[in-house]
């Protein structure tokens, strides 16, 4: 599974991993992606988006329609 949301953008930071003796390897942090399923009222259909945890509360703030929206407009095919 790709680690981006549709909505946000929100993609993998990269940085070190710090051992005890100082020693720095490379470490990525992933976002917390999750698959979900919306029912879209206005298309008559379900949506599968991949969004973050963060973007899920959003869909549940401004409603699935003007998520969907805020997704096309970056240019994201639905």
């Amino acid at each position: 599974m790709s680690a981006h949301c549709m909505l946000t953008g929100a993609q993998p930071g990269f940085g070190n991993r710090i051992s005890h003796s100082h020693r720095r390897t490379s470490r990525r942090f992933d976002p917390n992606i999750q698959r979900k399923r919306y029912w879209l009222p206005g298309d008559g259909r379900h949506v599968r988006l991949t969004l973050s945890a963060r973007a899920v509360k959003t869909v549940d703030v401004i409603g699935v329609e003007a998520a969907v929206a805020r997704i096309r407009a970056r240019g994201v095919k639905i």
